[in-house]
């Protein structure tokens, strides 16, 4: 096991030609490979700068790359579009498409002890580990696994080995991780490194990771300098657990913003390229949520926003059940087949609700007042908001807007805001 590059500050700034030099260092050190498969994320992060790095790994390799795989989790495929945007002059015959709920192998089992243990009690069912069957049988000598360490909600940090156990896992083992996460509490997990969702996720590393080809993992921090611009603050290259987390200490410094008073109202901008459903544009409460005042109000632009679920019976449980809070949910898991066996939506409407303590506006681009209001979001007309809070005319952080003082975040997948006195360490 070894930390094959490591490099970052919270002020670094690695310029073009530092990461494709930092980067070619790295692989030169993994040694002659005869088949490659790289695994990056798809469209929805594309912010975190990994379609630069997969289209500098295609140019290192060559030939000998031969698939790339981006780990779509439950997302839609990438369109021919968003391929060429997110990476470039890597060759579009190399894009493979992952299937979460048909093309997949499980490799082994974490057992239900284990699972009990890390949920302090609340879970008791075993976690099957499952990767895309490509990973296992394509007949490669190396798997780069590319991607962000960022907050999350689910596992707590983004990235490490959940790009390969998530992003390219299959339907049991993504629900069951994602309603582990719930169950637990995402705002006991958020910006931590060390979660039970992690936990399972390493447990499956070190117990069935021989089953894969060695899988290499290119991990960088990502966040805006003074002037706004998208930065690399740290490369993070190894095939092992060190290199997240090294990523993770430093994302902390600068993705987590800790507050020494509560937000009363805040405003997330969605990228309609980025955010084109609340099962993604649903970050904007994620990230927040522990920032927020009791009865504050959040309100969402979300001028790209036309669906709930980006799978077809996960759109439909949103539709039915609605984001009704922790309580309400549990008992329809109880009630509903469907939901049951689909319990990463059931994990999504725990996350995505208020619990009561606070307001979320939803202004969505595509969706009716009646299709958000049935999902207990409160409506708010998009032209008429974006005219009053303008995203050409806010900068991140506490602004005021006719008088009023608000809290604006121009992209909610950067990073992670939380006030001090509710924040539980």
């Amino acid at each position: 096991m070894s930390l094959f590059f490591a490099a970052g500050s919270p002020t670094t700034e690695m310029s073009s030609e530092e990461i494709r030099g930092n980067l070619f260092s790295a692989l030169d050190n993994l040694g002659h490979r005869e088949k490659v498969m790289i695994v990056p994320p798809d469209f929805t992060r594309m912010h975190s700068q990994s379609g630069v790095l997969t289209e500098l790994a295609a140019e290192f390799y060559d030939e000998y790359l031969t698939d790339v795989l981006p780990a779509l989790g439950t997302h839609k495929p990438m369109t021919d579009h968003e391929i060429a945007t997110m990476f470039g002059n890597t060759p579009r015959s190399l894009f493979r498409v992952h299937d979460w709920r048909n093309d997949i192998v499980t490799l082994g089992e974490v057992p239900s002890t284990f699972m009990h243990e890390v949920s302090e009690g609340k879970l008791d069912y075993p976690w099957p580990a499952q990767v895309n069957r490509l990973l296992r049988d394509g007949g490669h000598d190396l798997i780069l696994s590319i991607g962000q360490v960022v907050p999350h909600e689910v596992v707590g940090m983004a990235n490490g080995n959940k790009n390969i156990f998530i992003g390219t896992g299959g339907a049991m083992g993504i629900h069951r991780s994602h309603f582990l996460g719930a169950v637990y509490g995402m705002e006991r997990m958020m910006g931590r490194a060390d979660t039970p969702v992690r936990r399972v996720l390493n447990y499956a590393s070190k117990h069935f990771g021989h089953e894969l080809p060695q899988v290499v993992y290119v991990q960088t921090v990502v966040s805006k300098n003074t002037a706004g611009k998208l930065v690399i603050r740290g490369m993070y290259v190894g095939d092992d657990a060190e290199c997240f987390e090294h990523a993770a200490r430093l994302s902390l410094k600068v993705n987590f913003q800790m507050m020494d008073r509560e937000i009363k109202k805040a405003v997330v901008f969605l990228d309609p390229h980025e955010f084109r459903s609340t099962w993604l544009g649903n970050k904007s409460i994620y990230r927040t949520r522990m920032a927020l005042a009791d009865d504050a109000e959040l309100i969402v632009l979300a001028p790209g926003v036309h669906e709930f679920g980006e799978d077809a019976a996960i759109d439909k449980l949103i539709r039915k059940y609605g984001y009704c809070g922790t309580p309400a949910t549990l008992d329809a898991v109880k009630q509903d087949a469907d939901l049951a066996a689909n319990l990463s939506a059931a994990a999504h409407l725990i996350h995505g609700s208020s619990e009561g303590r606070f307001t979320i506006r939803y202004c969505p681009g595509h969706l009716t007042r009646d299709e958000i209001e049935s999902v207990h979001f409160q409506y708010g007309d998009l032209a008429q908001y974006m005219a009053k809070y303008s995203p050409a005319l806010l900068n991140d952080g506490w602004n005021r807007v006719d008088g009023e003082e608000i809290f604006y975040i121009s992209n909610p997948g950067l990073g992670l805001w939380a006030y001090e006195g509710r924040f539980k360490d």
